[in-house]
């Protein structure tokens, strides 16, 4: 595969589709899901010459490579809900996000708590 290829399917991977879900309608109410899309890309190649080995004679061997990649992360962000002509947002709750801060605020807060005791003791 080479960076043109690479290119190529990063553009077809990146469309409003992505970021908005099909529309859900029921009784009435019609629900647009939505997501933040990030995505990025890179690739190169080269040329040159390959290393002549002890004792051989002749020309040197020319050599080249490209090489690419793409990566994507998704993750939901919400809903439109629009409800008798009124729209609204709705954004999506990460739970394990939530769980995560609260983890790292109580870690740290144990931590400062073990060296306020530490200092304590040796005055």
């Amino acid at each position: 595969m080479d960076v043109k290829e690479v290119i190529e399917r990063a553009r077809d991977s990146i469309t409003v589709k992505r970021v908005y879900g099909e529309a859900i309608q029921q009784e009435g109410v019609i629900m647009i899901p939505a997501a933040l899309v990030a995505g990025g890309g890179g690739g190169g190649g080269g040329e040159g010459l390959l290393p002549q080995q002890a004792g051989a004679e002749g020309e040197a061997q020319k050599a080249s490579g490209s090489g690419g990649g793409f990566g994507m992360r998704a993750r939901p962000a919400g809903a439109f809900v629009i409800r008798e002509g009124n729209v609204s947002w709705v954004p999506a709750v990460d739970v394990n996000r939530i769980v995560r801060g609260a983890q790292l605020l109580a870690g740290t807060a144990l931590v400062l708590f073990g060296i306020n005791r530490m200092l304590r003791a040796i005055r």
